[in-house]
């Protein structure tokens, strides 16, 4: 190939507006997956909270459709939409902020104080990666609207009425030719609104989902301090209100919220201009420093510690401590695209003068309190020492040459990490199926006997008497704590959890996930911990089997079976048939689901058919969602015959006048001549099958542990294995009728 020929000028390209937008997306949202699509939300709300912050706003309200658009309303000032004197084409300023990457009133102080968002590319970003976007403005008594399509604009902004209101209304509808997924996660958003809610005391953000009608309504007055009581809810607290500090310097406002617990781990959030910064930073820093400092002083000063002898460590004053840290800053200096860690210099000491003054004052005018806190930071410091003796077990070398390990690791071949996988089961029954099938090259195999030690309630130096749990340990490499564990000597790059669909195996899951929370957390940030999904059923018609993982993927198989076996009494096209039997599924399911919560699907249905009745029973969870599936039913006129709906299995005609027996004789026929197979155990399985289903790496489906959301696993984690016996008895109250799959 000529040199010449390989790089010319007409080779450089130049993309102009937001098309780099929509070449390199993850560059400006992270990703283009689920947190890609959630954060685009979260720019747009990002802006109203920014009015509450100045003082303009107090109310935001999110709408998910059901098209997949989302609608965030507030009443700020409104976006002005007054020529901008400065542009060439003489473009609104509500253009500009839409189409330009660097345009916004963030980027000087005298529009917003603080501020969020990215970078000052949020809105502009959403419309680019929109494939609808639509915009409203309330302001100087006009109503302004204006419609774009992935970024570019339809028309020029149009004056549509006259209001005495203000504020801004986005709906925009994501890209499917940029996301993997469009629909929008209620319960993700519904997080990051409750979050919002506490950062902004008095704020109220609406969450209404047309989608099935939910609504829920985020306004927390007691703030950050409301925060950290809930973070505490389940926990028995060392003093009943949180330590509240607040303080400004150099335009700087600091908030934080304290409170300790009887438990052994730490949890600090921090927050910069309403974001989370995960990875910390500078904040984060001052905040740990004072900490110490307040606390060691206060002990000496108190006789609480003997001078010359005695000290307390960072890691002993924050067992048990629950912590939320905001900062509000003017110009914030983020380290990479996501915002994760803050990089002010200024901002560690500015937090470590208002610590040291806030909480020493508070220390001296609460002495009781004070002194469990310091009595609890001296135990966490012996056991601290009593675990250093035992720190030799987190390291592999001599370790696994020279002892005989309980649960018998299968080790594999492979040196190098990156390619080495190991595998955690639950019993030696299915441990052996495990060892016969693997890949002995890459991978190593950990059976466990029984249910291990719930770190939750146990300290470091009682965990590492749990044969168990040192087992896990020295296999895993890499050591246990925050501040302690080396990445460089994971052993594995992937650590799978494979257990039993039972009950039993849900529980030992549950404190293995909490174990790795607790004790190994930078495996999960890293993406290195992942739960095997086993098949749920084995299904065998003639000499064809198939194995089925979730329920989901066994409904769609049925309703394959039953478009094939059902006509419609007009004949139709296959999509009218598809349609007709999806919605019929999905109604049963829902039937199904009230019937297990006591409600006869007779009842259900004669309340679907009387709307004046339906108030007594409008309030029970699905109603709504049902009320929509027996509507778009009923406007398939293809399965009516006068009062009844009418089609044929196979060689029966069905009469009926319930949705019910119609799906009830459909599901009847559709399983003739089927043996479904359901797995309880890995143990049911030989070899070959766990192979082929679950370990080999072309095949298998591996569902990774994230953390999304730091809070919500807490508190879950909290309420199944903490102390309090009050809350876990409340959530399983609420949500026994939910589950599914018990082997009881």
């Amino acid at each position: 190939m000529n040199k010449e020929d390989t790089y010319k000028v007409e080779d450089i390209k130049i993309l102009k507006g937001l098309e780099g937008v929509r070449a390199r997306p993850a560059m400006y949202i992270g990703s283009t997956g689920i947190e890609g699509l959630h954060h685009l939300v979260y720019e747009v709300v990002d802006n109203s909270v920014d009015e509450a912050l100045a003082g303009f706003c107090n109310k935001i309200e999110v709408y998910l459709h059901k098209d997949g658009s989302c609608t965030v309303s507030d009443n700020g000032r409104g976006i002005p939409i007054g020529i901008h004197p400065e542009d060439p084409e003489g473009r609104t300023a509500l253009e500009i902020v839409l189409t330009e990457l660097h345009a916004g009133g963030k980027f000087e102080s005298k529009a917003y104080k603080v501020s969020g968002g990215l970078h000052g590319v949020g809105l502009s970003v959403v419309n680019a990666l929109s494939e609808e976007l639509e915009v409203e403005v309330k302001r100087e008594g006009k109503v302004v609207r204006q419609k774009y399509c992935r970024g570019i604009p339809e028309s020029c902004p149009k004056f549509v009425g006259q209001t005495t209101l203000t504020g801004t209304t986005i709906r925009f509808k994501p890209d499917p030719e940029i996301f993997e997924v469009t629909e929008f996660s209620r319960e993700i958003l519904a997080e990051r609104f409750k979050e919002l809610a506490y950062l902004n005391k008095g704020l109220k953000i609406i969450l209404i989902d047309e989608r099935d009608g939910y609504y829920e309504e985020f306004i927390k007055e007691g703030g950050i301090v409301s925060f950290v009581e809930d973070l505490n809810k389940g926990k028995k607290t060392l003093h009943p209100k949180p330590i509240y500090i607040a303080g400004e310097k150099d335009r700087i406002i600091v908030e934080i919220a304290i409170q300790y617990n009887e438990g052994f781990s730490e949890e600090i959030l921090t927050f910069v201009n309403n974001i989370n910064t995960r990875e910390g930073g500078t904040h984060l820093v001052g905040f740990k420093s004072a900490l110490t400092r307040t606390i060691n002083t206060y002990a000496l000063q108190n006789g609480l510690l003997k001078e010359g002898k005695e000290s307390l460590s960072g890691e002993d004053v924050r067992e048990g401590i629950v912590a939320v840290i905001s900062v509000k800053i003017p110009e914030p200096q983020f380290e990479g695209q996501t915002k994760m860690k803050l990089g002010n210099s200024e901002v560690k000491g500015i937090v470590e003068t208002i610590v040291n003054e806030k909480l020493s004052r508070w220390l001296e005018e609460n002495p009781n309190y004070a002194r469990k806190i310091v009595e609890k930071a001296k135990e966490a410091a012996r056991a601290r020492e009593a675990a250093k003796k035992a720190k030799e077990l987190t390291r592999r070398k001599g370790i696994l040459e020279d002892t005989a390990l309980p649960g018998k690791l299968a080790d594999c071949t492979e040196k190098d990490p990156s390619q080495a996988e190991l595998f955690i089961v639950e019993g030696d029954s299915a441990g052996g199926s495990a060892k016969q099938a693997r890949d002995r090259r890459t991978q190593a195999v950990l059976p466990l006997r029984g249910k291990i030690l719930n770190v939750e309630k146990a300290r470091i130096d009682k965990m590492l008497t749990s044969e168990e749990i040192k087992t896990l340990i020295t296999a895993i490499g890499g050591g246990i704590g925050k501040e302690n564990f080396e990445m460089e000597n994971i052993r594995y790059h992937k650590i799978i959890l494979m257990t039993d669909a039972d009950v039993d195996g849900a529980h030992i899951r549950t404190l293995l996930l909490t174990f790795f929370y607790r004790q190994m957390l930078p495996l999960i940030e890293k993406g290195w911990l992942f739960i095997a999904q086993p098949p749920l059923y084995r299904i065998k018609r003639g000499k064809w089997e198939k194995y089925i993982q979730t329920e989901e993927e066994m409904n769609e198989f049925l309703m394959d079976i039953a478009v094939d076996e059902v006509t419609l009494i007009v004949q139709t096209d296959v999509e009218t048939k598809k349609k007709f039997l999806r919605l019929l599924f999905d109604y049963g399911k829902v039937l199904v689901d009230f019937e297990r919560k006591g409600f006869a699907p007779s009842y259900i249905e004669q309340m679907l058919r009387i709307p004046e009745e339906q108030s007594r029973i409008s309030e029970l969870k699905d109603f709504i969602l049902i009320k929509n599936i027996f509507e778009k039913l009923q406007s398939i006129q293809e399965i009516k015959e006068d009062k009844n709906y009418v089609i044929q299995i196979k060689n029966e005609v069905v009469k009926t006048s319930s949705l019910w027996e119609l799906y009830t004789k459909i599901m009847d026929a559709v399983k003739k001549g089927v043996t479904i197979q359901r797995y309880k155990g890995l143990g049911e399985m030989n070899p070959e099958q766990l192979w082929e289903t679950t370990m080999d790496p072309e095949k298998r489906t591996l569902l990774k542990v994230t953390i999304e959301d730091a809070q919500k696993a807490n508190e879950i984690f909290t309420i199944l294995m903490g102390d309090d016996v009050e809350p876990r008895k409340e959530f399983i109250v609420k949500h026994a009728l939910e589950a599914k799959n018990l082997d009881i």
